[in-house]
């Protein structure tokens, strides 16, 4: 079933009721540790509340109202969380519907959900002073005022000076007032760093690196509300932010369960080579557009500031705007678009030109690096551009008001504005950086013989599978893997997902989607990649799927699970929701990936493994390429953690409820910064430990005796 915007945000109401409620028994926690442990008893469930820190089970006389959100949000399935709700909802008479999709909603580690210590390391006053925090949160949320802002600062930096307490208390405010206040979880941090502009713009000035202060913690979600308010990004709200963030992990390694902090990236940036489509307005009101149409350019004004490419970031293009303009002025929005302008529109980019908020007036093709051309006598910042059309359309819904929009990650939008000019276009091709079997081994941990297995598997299959322990490099490997087979960097041709447990047909393929005056048939990525592929026919394209064991296989694919055979490439099939024949191109290679470290999945069902290949990727620390980076390092205590972690394999390996798939990948070590004593600290702390806690959850005498062999690499 398709997700609606609704359903997927169904969980807010019920969460923000619950917490209303919970405030009633601030000065009655007896009453509500009795109606929860009644919960867990009629559901069967170990109760979560018991002190085992002095070696017997202790009931816990108090609790904080998070953690009692804690005891649903962290790593439990998501029929466990309704069943917990659906009680929630009996005993504490709340209306709101019970939600049962959670995606996007951040959640704590099972080892660490309560956000305060047992009986030995908790100060008198810490439960307290999370209910007096708890209710200042709210208030404040209500009725936000000086006086109400003034509480909750104090009580937010009396709290998380407190033992347990860290980013989870941002996560606690999220989840009861995920409106008013944004959660800093691994997951959203992430997200923020991945994206220049909300670190670099919206977020100037405030590091993310450490938890803030209440003063800051309040002005990162100003500094981001008013950015949704005023378009600079493109959230309608902080759980459409978390939304996307959690499906953005796509480039993320993230255990089941495991706290949203304890994430590492498994990928590089993507390449400098990938086309991007832009929005554009030549002048206010586009009154420079006949000019520029008649010139072949593009063009932008602040003349000023001179040759942009002298400017070493957008700080350096805002501080001179301060300079010569007004320096009570942020220019955060003109800012962010010279430096795009400038430094990210590359030729083979797609131009869309509007004029004022409703209309479209031209399509271009952008051919040229940025120019400061001094021979004009305004709008000197330059590209020259193959202008493809010149008219009038309507612009779907209302365009945004900035001079430049980056709107590339919008595929329905982009279908939408294709179609206005017929939706046939074929682009000029555009000369990629080559790449060859030579580079793709240069910057792989693996051999020739592997590289030569991978891609006759891939060309003779058509589908392959990379499977392997998290840290592996497989989405790095998958891309790398498509370039050396075309023969070049060209990104256009290469298209990545993410499946997961609310992925469906509709997502995937087509299906009907509501819109304000009704439902709409909207093409999903693989039939819009088919429909491209097919049009060049003589080229290799390749579809990758990260997580695809995640996802309910067959009822994503449909009647595709036939077309998507070598055999059957070409074959037609009616499609579901279209009467349309529709076939899989047999130049499209599809590259799924899956982590054999996550045991909260099914085996694929066999229907769909057999029209696999599959290809096991292992720990690389013995490679030609790792053992580079390690002697490129000159460092000692980094050759030691790579020892103890090939060690720490073993055991893993030999664990008979783990086995290899569990191992630790190399891209955990695997870095372009100088290796320090602190990104080495940092490695071990957040990284290797969190993930072993996780592994041997129940076997904390292991835990430990790992943890103290990793930290005795700085320490011995």
């Amino acid at each position: 079933m398709q997700i609606t915007l609704d359903k997927k945000y169904e969980w807010t109401t019920f969460y923000m009721e619950l917490a209303n409620k919970l405030l009633d028994y601030k000065q009655n926690r007896h009453e509500l540790l009795k109606t929860t442990q009644e919960i867990f008893k009629e559901l069967k469930m170990k109760y979560p509340f018991v002190d085992r820190s002095s070696g017997i089970d202790d009931y816990m006389m108090d609790v904080c109202p998070f953690t009692i959100f804690g005891t649903f949000n962290k790593g439990i399935r998501d029929d466990n969380r309704t069943a917990i709700l659906t009680k929630f909802k009996e005993k504490f008479n709340i209306s709101a519907v019970v939600p049962d999709v959670f995606d996007g909603v951040p959640v704590l580690n099972n080892m660490a959900a309560w956000f305060f210590g047992n009986h030995t390391n908790r100060e008198s006053m810490d439960i307290q002073n999370l209910w007096d925090f708890f209710e200042a949160s709210i208030v404040y949320s209500n009725n936000p005022s000086n006086e109400t802002e003034e509480i909750f600062i104090d009580l937010y930096n009396r709290v998380i000076q407190q033992h347990k307490i860290k980013w989870n208390i941002t996560m606690g405010l999220y989840w009861i007032r995920p409106f008013t206040f944004i959660s800093l979880d691994g997951k959203n941090r992430a997200y923020f760093q991945a994206n220049p502009q909300i670190i670099n713009e919206v977020l100037s000035g405030i590091s993310i690196n450490t938890l803030p202060d209440g003063e800051n913690y309040l002005r990162i979600n100003s500094r981001i509300k008013q950015a949704i308010t005023d378009k600079t990004l493109y959230f309608q709200s902080f759980p459409h932010l978390s939304y996307d963030a959690w499906i953005s992990s796509s480039t993320m390694i993230n255990e089941p369960g495991k706290e949203n902090d304890s994430v590492i990236y498994e990928t590089l940036p993507s390449s400098q080579n990938e086309k991007r489509y832009w929005l554009y307005s030549p002048g206010e009101k586009s009154y420079k557009w006949e000019e520029f149409y008649q010139a072949g350019i593009m063009g932008i004004s602040w003349h000023e500031l001179g040759d942009l490419t002298q400017y070493e970031s957008k700080n350096a293009i805002k501080e001179k705007m301060n300079e010569l303009f007004d320096e009570n002025q942020s220019y955060m929005n003109i800012g962010h678009a010279l430096w795009q302008f400038s430094n990210e529109i590359t030729p083979g980019d797609i131009i869309y030109v509007k004029s004022g908020l409703y209309k479209v007036v031209g399509r271009g093709i952008v051919e040229s690096e940025y120019m400061y051309d001094e021979t004009r006598e305004d709008f000197c910042h330059v590209h020259k551009v193959k202008w493809t059309h010149k008219g009038e359309w309507p612009h779907p819904g209302q365009a945004p008001m900035k001079t430049l929009t980056d709107v590339t990650d919008y595929p329905d939008y982009l279908e939408q504005i294709e179609n206005l000019f017929g939706g046939d276009i074929v682009d000029p091709i555009i000369q990629y950086d080559p790449y060859t079997k030579e580079n793709f081994i240069s910057e792989v941990f693996l051999d020739d013989s592997q590289y030569d297995r991978l891609t006759n598997l891939l060309l003779i299959k058509k589908n392959l599978i990379l499977q392997g322990a998290p840290g592996v490099g497989k989405t790095y490997i998958a891309k790398r893997l498509a370039y050396a087979l075309m023969g070049e960097k060209d990104s256009s041709r290469i298209k990545m997902i993410q499946f997961h447990q609310s992925y469906s047909y509709e997502d995937f393929m087509m299906g009907y989607r509501p819109t304000e005056s009704g439902f709409e048939l909207l093409k999903g990525p693989f039939y819009q990649f088919c429909k491209t592929a097919e049009k060049d026919s003589e080229r290799p394209y390749f579809f990758i799927i990260d997580e695809i064991n995640r996802g309910n296989l067959s009822k994503i694919f449909g009647e595709l699970l036939m077309l998507i055979e070598k055999d059957k490439r070409g074959d037609k099939l009616r499609l579901l929701y279209a009467n349309e024949l529709f076939s899989v191109p047999a130049n499209i290679h599809i590259i799924g990936m899956m982590n054999t470290a996550d045991r909260s999945l099914a085996m694929m069902d066999y229907a769909l493994r057999r029209r696999f290949a599959f290809f096991e990727l292992t720990p690389a620390f013995n490679s030609k390429g790792f053992q580079q980076i390690v002697e490129k390092a000159q460092s000692s205590n980094f050759q030691e953690l790579v020892n103890r972690v090939q060690l720490l394999n073993q055991d893993i390996a030999q664990d008979e409820a783990l086995g290899s798939g569990f191992m630790i990948g190399h891209s955990y070590l695997y870095t372009n910064e100088p290796v320090t004593n602190e990104w080495l600290n940092s490695v071990i702390e957040y990284e290797l430990i969190p993930l072993i806690q996780e592994y041997w959850f129940d076997e904390p005498a292991h835990v430990e005796e790992w943890s103290v062999r990793l930290r005795g690499v700085l320490n011995d």
